[in-house]
C-alpha cells in the first residue's frame, strides 16, 4: 500500500541534496531581486502602521499616491540601501531553516517528526537567528522610511506631516547619506548600542511565530493542494500558491504584533505593553486591521515570489543524482 501512495517525485528537496556553491549565491541574488521589487510595499506598510488614526494616509492606495506625489519615485524606496543589507541575514535564515529541518529529519534521532512540525520548528529557529542579525538595520531603515522627506528643486526637507521622533537635524539641502548618518548618531547618543536593538523582543514575538506559522502552513497547504490538482500539474506552481496562502493566513493572525514592533522601534515607547495600550487607546478594534491591506498585498507578493525563486534555486542546485526525481 505504501508503494502505491508514495509520490513519483521528491516533494521536498533536502539540505544534503544540494550543491551549496550554487545555492548560496543564487539565493542571495533572488532575495535581493524580490526585496528590490517589493520594497515600496514595505515603506507604505510602515507609514500606515506608524501614523495615528488616518492623519496622513487613508489606506494603501492613498499612501502610494501621496508618497509618489510629494516625494517622487525615490520616496517609495526610502531607506532601501540600509534595508538591503538584510540579504546577509537571509543567508543565515535559510541555512538555519534547512539545517534544523535536516537535523530533525536524521534517522539517528529516532523522533519521526511530522514534516509540518519540522517546518514549523525550523521556521521559528530561522527567524530567531535572522532577527538577531537584522533588527539594527530594520530600525535604521524604518526611521528613514517615516521621515516624509520631500524632493523639490534638488533640495531635501522634512515634510510638516512627517515624523521625526529622534529630533534629527533636517535642514534643507542635507543629503540622504547625511540623514542616515544622523539617524545612527542620534540613536547611539540617546541609547548607546542598546538603541539598535530597541524592540528586539517585540520583533521576536512578531516574527518568530510568523516565520514558524508560515513554513508550517506552507507545508500543510502544499500537501492539500497536491491532493486537489492532477498529477501532471506543475509542482513548482503548487508550491508558490501554497506559500501565498500560508503568508496570507499568517499575516492576518500576526498583524497586531507587527504594528507593536514597528511602534516600539520608531516611536521609542517603553515596552510592548505600553505599545499595546497606546495602540488600543488610539485605534480600538481597528488595531487588528491597521496597515493590514498593505501587509496582505506585500505578504502575498513576497510569499509567491520568494517561494517561486527559492524552490527554483533548490531545483537548479540539486545534485546530479537526484535530478531525475524532481518535478517542475
Amino acid at each position: 500500500m505504501s508503494a502505491v501512495e508514495a509520490p513519483p517525485f521528491i516533494r521536498t528537496i533536502e539540505w544534503d541534496m544540494m550543491d551549496k556553491t550554487k545555492f548560496f549565491p543564487l539565493s542571495m541574488l533572488s532575495s535581493f531581486s524580490v526585496r528590490c521589487c517589493l520594497y515600496p510595499l514595505t515603506v507604505i506598510k510602515t507609514r500606515l502602521q506608524i501614523q495615528r488614526h488616518n492623519v496622513m494616509y487613508n489606506g494603501m492606495i492613498d499612501a502610494c499616491r501621496k508618497i509618489y506625489k510629494l516625494e517622487g519615485f525615490s520616496g517609495l524606496y526610502r531607506g532601501f540601501w540600509i534595508s538591503s543589507i538584510q540579504i546577509v541575514s537571509g543567508v543565515f535564515y535559510v541555512s538555519t531553516y534547512e539545517g534544523v529541518r535536516h537535523l530533525l529529519g536524521r534517522e539517528s534521532l529516532s523522533l519521526h517528526i511530522d514534516s509540518r512540525v519540522k517546518a514549523l520548528i525550523a521556521g521559528g529557529a530561522a527567524s530567531l537567528v535572522g532577527q538577531t542579525i537584522v533588527v539594527p538595520f530594520d530600525i535604521l531603515s524604518q526611521h528613514v522610511m517615516v521621515l516624509g522627506i520631500n524632493n523639490k528643486s534638488g533640495k531635501i526637507y522634512i515634510d510638516k506631516l512627517g515624523m521625526n521622533p529622534l529630533g534629527l537635524n533636517l535642514e534643507p539641502g542635507r543629503s540622504r547619506a547625511h540623514i542616515s548618518i544622523e539617524v545612527v548618531r542620534s540613536i547611539y547618543q540617546r541609547d548607546g548600542y542598546k538603541g539598535f536593538y530597541r524592540g528586539y523582543v517585540a520583533s521576536l514575538c512578531a516574527y518568530v511565530p510568523n516565520s514558524a506559522l508560515w513554513w508550517g502552513l506552507y507545508t500543510v497547504y502544499q500537501d492539500e493542494l497536491i491532493k486537489i490538482f492532477p498529477i501532471w500539474f506543475s509542482h513548482l506552481f503548487i508550491q508558490a500558491v501554497a506559500g501565498t496562502l500560508g503568508g496570507f493566513t499568517t499575516t492576518i493572525i500576526t498583524n497586531p504584533l507587527d504594528i507593536v514592533r514597528a511602534r516600539l522601534q520608531v516611536q521609542r515607547l517603553d515596552s510592548m505593553f505600553t505599545a499595546f495600550k497606546v495602540l488600543w487607546i488610539e485605534e480600538g478594534l481597528k488595531m487588528f486591521t491597521k496597515g493590514l491591506s498593505a501587509r496582505l498585498v506585500q505578504s502575498a507578493c513576497f510569499s509567491f515570489t520568494i517561494i517561486l525563486g527559492y524552490e527554483t534555486i533548490k531545483r537548479v542546485s540539486i545534485n546530479e543524482e537526484y535530478k531525475s526525481f524532481i518535478r517542475w
